[in-house]
């Protein structure tokens, strides 16, 4: 096998949680050994096969079988069950929230790339707060997928300081194969899926073709008559060498896809569940088909929110993968690829920063904006119809921010690679470059609108009857003359509060050594990196669009930009050193330990304008990590422990909080932080029979800040959302034809803040999974599923109220503002393979 990737490749697992019943019947058969010779782990891309059971650092692969049973809304259905992983979805199918190893971060794939057939989703973290998997979309073209946690595989590619998660296409081969899958759920969904594969030309033109995709229209998981629709069309094209020396992979995407997005809102203030609205209905989200129509003057023009668009994402990314052996000790590996993408991520946030920012009454409303005077005066009346609001109907205050963030990517990677030996050791050594080049927009517009409290809620306009503005702009009592509060809902145009263009260039050259002795193993490697970023900030001011003394002036007056900008450059080079070892102490048992030395950029977006214009300073945040542990692999079961240590230093963290200084708007608020934490994982696999298996992982950590910039008196606290337990089991019967799969999650207590002031309980979150296949002529089968998401229709609380920050209160109160799992959603799948 050719020098190919960039991190460890494993073909196939026995460690694989839910090995699939295809391959525990081929090992119960007596086969067992051939599975385990295709178990091919490459850690420095050079020729060399390691099991995962022989390579020095934690790894874990789910086959395809184990992606489908996960997968129900988003990448945090597969992500959730590696060990040392936290990930939750509750925001809907994209913007995963990812945590490894209690690395401070939030969210996200900041210390976690994803990438795709070993190239990146997108290359640059930080240019917005855009997560990668907006970017792409698993369908039915994925073969397998694969964490590397820590080791030498980190330093490739685009590099990694806690781990890779990497998704392998599947590629055509000469015999023609295709899947089709339709799937409904509940809640109005419907996707279809396909994938076909085959050779390409004459049967000696060792060219072969796969090509993936779906459409799909989704009325929930949460309805608030908003809908995520759209496609993605994803396909490759591989041309083996004729000699057997290799190959070159074309691979292409598109993708033209809305999702609705959900953020925290009002649940109960003790239970910490979902609460009723106005109309005695539970309220699922503040998400609202009537802010659709929310719009303003502006200096460009009328300004209407697009956000009905959600996260939209319309583009598409091409590569080009070279795969050479030279000769029979020296391996080439090049990759190209380019990526373009109109890119949006319009979401309703969890209040309008205004007063408690939870529910309020009619009254509560008027006193804490201030107008309190004019009770009497006041009207609420339903925007859409005009008909009176009953007196004891709640209202919620909110806004919608919609964000612009086109973006280019365009990344390239060169390694060779020469086996070699050297008395009596083996030698694997592997030189490469990677250069990548992006550039994103971050344009953001926030929208303050009123609603009535309940589930996709009714806009509302508050009129002053008998009042108006004087000429120094104070509200007076004024017969005959109605005041606009609100209208048409609109409460404030807060406009543009953000317009910057930002871009990155990255060059990095690796080193690395693979070698093999006696019953040893050792890894070392070393990368060096600098980036160049540059960053353009268009001013903003606030302009008068009308000065009617009958409508409030927050709708009148509007921020957008004035032409002038600010643009300035960073830089920063850094290094990185990693170096493993495994000792074979017996045919079963190995142990192994790694340590490194690494980096993060800090994201662009983190560094400020000084007063003269400058951007701040810019250093890298240094990254030291230790992992030592031992491996198991026996007939029936096979597992591994391992402790871990992480450090780091000077980590520039940034939030989105509400402004306390321009109620309504959204600042990023940046602190430095360091911070350390410890701890254990393990994982077993159990084949009780050939019917039944076990798996279960669990990660005890304990973490802390040892140092914030600005907050000393966190110093100790635990890091925000990061709970000290986590555990994941699973139970597999596979007898003929049926099968079936039950899913634990186990996501123990943790913070909401950095102060520590609001703790989130734990909660178990369990997913079904059973189906049955038919089996026809000619290899062709149907396979008919269901799923079952949240069977307990667990409501734990996965965050709380980023916007508020430290600020939050976990105090009982009658409303606490968080976000929930994704309430329990029955699937049905169709699947037929020819």
């Amino acid at each position: 096998m050719s020098a190919n990737t960039i991190l460890l490749r494993v073909v196939a697992s026995t460690c694989a949680l839910g090995w699939s019943g295809a391959a525990l019947a081929q090992a119960d058969s007596g086969d067992e050994d051939e599975v385990i010779e295709e178990i091919v782990v490459t850690g420095t891309g050079a020729s060399v096969a390691r099991t995962q059971f022989e390579t020095p650092q934690s790894v874990t692969q789910f086959n395809e079988e184990d992606i489908r049973s996960f997968s129900s809304n988003s990448q945090a259905d597969i992500l959730t069950q590696l060990p040392g992983v936290s990930a939750e979805g509750g925001g809907g199918e994209v913007a995963t929230n990812v945590f490894h190893r209690a690395l401070p971060s939030g969210g996200q794939f900041s210390f976690t790339p994803l990438l795709y057939d070993g190239m990146p989703a997108f290359t640059t973290f930080g240019l917005n707060s855009s997560a990668f998997d907006v970017f792409y979309r698993n369908d039915l073209g994925i073969a397998r997928s694969e964490f590397v946690s820590g080791g030498v595989s980190n330093l490739f590619g685009p590099g990694s300081v806690a781990g890779i998660i990497n998704y392998i296409s599947k590629t055509g081969d000469d015999d023609p194969a295709g899947t089709m899958q339709v799937e409904i759920a509940e809640e109005g969904r419907f996707r279809g899926d396909y994938f076909f594969s085959g050779p390409l030309g004459g049967s000696d033109s060792n060219t072969y073709y796969a090509l993936s995709g779906y459409y799909r229209v989704d009325e929930g998981p949460l309805k608030s008559g908003l809908d995520t629709k759209g496609f993605q069309l994803r396909g490759n094209i591989k041309k083996v060498f004729d000699d057997g020396s290799g190959s070159v992979t074309v691979y292409g995407q598109a993708i033209d896809d809305k999702v609705q997005f959900f953020l925290p809102l009002p649940v109960d203030g003790e239970t910490r569940e979902r609460v009723n609205g106005n109309d005695g209905e539970e309220v699922f989200t503040m998400n609202t088909v009537d802010a659709i129509g929310l719009s303003y003057d502006t200096p460009d023009g009328r300004f209407a929110t697009p956000i009905a668009d959600g996260v939209l994402t319309k583009g598409q990314s091409i590569a080009v993968v070279l795969d050479k052996d030279l000769n029979d000790d020296w391996t080439l590996n090049a990759k190209v690829r380019y990526a373009s993408y109109d890119h949006q991520f319009n979401l309703f946030l969890d209040g309008d920063a205004i007063g408690p920012n939870t529910p309020e009454t009619q009254a509560e409303y008027l006193a804490n904006r201030g107008i309190d005077a004019f009770a009497d005066s006041a009207v609420f009346t339903f925007a859409d119809t005009g008909q009176a609001l009953p007196g004891e109907y709640l209202l919620f205050g909110n806004r919608t921010l919609d964000r612009w963030r086109d973006a280019t990517d365009f990344s390239a990677e060169f390694s060779v690679g020469r086996n070699l030996s050297i008395g009596r050791s083996e030698h694997a050594i592997t030189v490469g470059a990677f250069f990548s080049d992006s550039q994103a927009d971050d344009i953001n517009f926030i929208t303050t609108y009123l609603g009535e409290f309940s589930n996709a809620p009714r806009l509302v306009d508050v009129t002053l009857e008998d009042v108006a503005e004087d000429a120094d702009g104070n509200l007076v009592a004024t017969p005959g003359s109605n005041y606009m509060w609100t209208m048409n809902g609109l409460a404030n145009a807060n406009g543009m509060t953000a317009n910057f263009d930002r871009g990155a260039s990255r060059t990095a050259f690796y080193a690395a050594d693979q070698i093999e002795l006696d019953r040893w193993s050792f890894d070392f490697g070393a990368r060096v990196e600098r980036l160049d970023g540059d960053v353009r900030r268009f001013n903003t001011a606030s302009f008068q669009m009308g000065d009617d003394p009958l409508v409030n002036d927050l709708i009148e007056n509007v921020s957008f930009t004035d032409g002038s900008l600010l643009a300035d450059t960073v830089s920063a080079t850094e290094w990185a050193f990693s170096a493993g070892g495994l000792f074979r102490i017996n045919d079963t048992t190995n142990v192994f330990a790694n340590v490194s030395r690494g980096f993060f950029f800090p994201q662009i977006r983190s560094v400020p304008f000084d007063a003269n214009g400058r951007l701040a300073s810019y250093e890298g945040e240094i990254i030291d990590t230790i992992e030592a542990g031992i491996k198991f692999n026996h007939d029936r079961w096979d597992g591994y422990a391992a402790f871990f240590y992480t450090s780091l230093d000077d980590r520039r963290n940034v939030d989105f909080e509400n402004d306390p200084n321009n109620p309504g708007n959204i600042i990023e608020v940046v602190t430095v932080q360091s911070t350390e934490a410890y701890g254990i994982e393990g994982s077993i696999t159990y084949y009780l029979n050939d019917f039944w298996s076990l798996h279960g992982n669990i990660t005890l950590r304990e973490h802390e800040f040892t140092k914030a910039e600005g907050s000393p008196d966190i110093v100790g606290n635990e890091l925000r959302r990061q709970p000290t337990e986590m555990a994941n089991t699973a139970v597999r019967f596979n007898y003929g034809n049926f099968d079936a799969a039950l899913f634990h999650n186990y996501h123990g207590d943790n913070f909401a803040n950095d102060s520590n002031t609001v703790e989130l309980d734990s909660y178990n979150l369990l997913r079904l999974e059973a189906g049955y296949k038919f089996e026809f002529a000619d290899a062709q089968i149907v396979r008919v599923s269901a799923h079952v998401f949240n069977l307990t229709d667990e409501q734990g609380i996965t965050e709380g109220s980023p916007r508020q920050g430290n600020a939050q209160s976990g105090e009982p109160a009658q409303f606490f503002v968080g976000r929930p799992i994704l309430p329990r959603r029955v699937m049905l799948r169709f699947t037929y393979d020819f």
